[in-house]
């Protein structure tokens, strides 16, 4: 049996076990790929580990980069009490048509927020609401192009508080993230990401490799510390 199918088959049975889709979810993944985008949304079990996360973080403000079809945002909003908020910044308007779809499918709608266009952009507009006494992001997912991971971070930092949680997907780039000479954009932005979660006097982090129904890949966990 190849390795990548004992990977698979441990992933499968993890989710059955643990994180088994519902309709909501099912119907996400089912609109997203009817739709044609690009089926890369994060597994069932990964998708189950960022809702525990939110949930032990207690957040109540989630701010997610990269939307997509909406499949992971709908994770993550099912960990936010009914008061709770969650900003979703998406290139495409596309994908946010897709996601706003599925949101509302779920009946998240009343909590999500997808805002469209260079998140970069959005991220400027979002710091300046929070200078108007906006409240601070208790969690954050970045999972959008990894050549402006750096930058994702940075914004991050401005936007969250002492005890927020930053988590940045997909950093293993299956494997050439140990590549220092490397001239792959997502490959350089990872490594940036990484070393300034290392550097940073304000976090401390880690990072994980996985393996999966995802193939091999892995994700930072940073906290903010100040």
């Amino acid at each position: 049996m190849s390795e990548s199918k004992v990977w698979n088959d441990v992933d499968d049975y993890f989710t059955a076990q643990l994180a088994p889709d519902d309709e909501g979810l099912t119907a996400a993944l089912r609109a997203s790929e009817e739709a044609g985008l690009p089926q890369i949304a994060i597994s069932g079990t990964q998708g189950k580990l960022l809702q525990l996360l939110a949930q032990i973080q207690g957040a109540r403000n989630i701010l997610e980069i990269g939307t997509l079809g909406g499949y992971s945002t709908i994770w993550l909003a099912r960990a936010l009490p009914a008061d709770g908020r969650l900003v979703s910044l998406e290139y495409s308007a596309r994908h946010a048509e897709v996601a706003t779809g599925n949101i509302t499918r779920a009946g998240l709608d009343k909590i999500v927020e997808i805002r469209v266009g260079p998140a970069l952009d959005s991220l400027s507009r979002l710091a300046e609401e929070s200078g108007e006494n906006a409240a601070p992001f208790d969690l954050v997912f970045i999972d959008a192009d990894k050549a402006n991971n750096p930058h994702y971070l940075e914004w991050a930092l401005k936007l969250t508080r002492a005890g927020s949680l930053i988590i940045v997907d997909n950093v293993v780039r299956e494997g050439r993230v140990a590549d220092a000479g490397s001239t792959t954009p997502d490959v350089i932005g990872t490594r940036a990401a990484i070393e300034l979660i290392g550097s940073h006097p304000r976090l401390s982090g880690t990072a994980i490799q996985t393996v999966g129904g995802k193939g091999y890949d892995g994700f930072a966990l940073a906290r903010v510390l100040s």
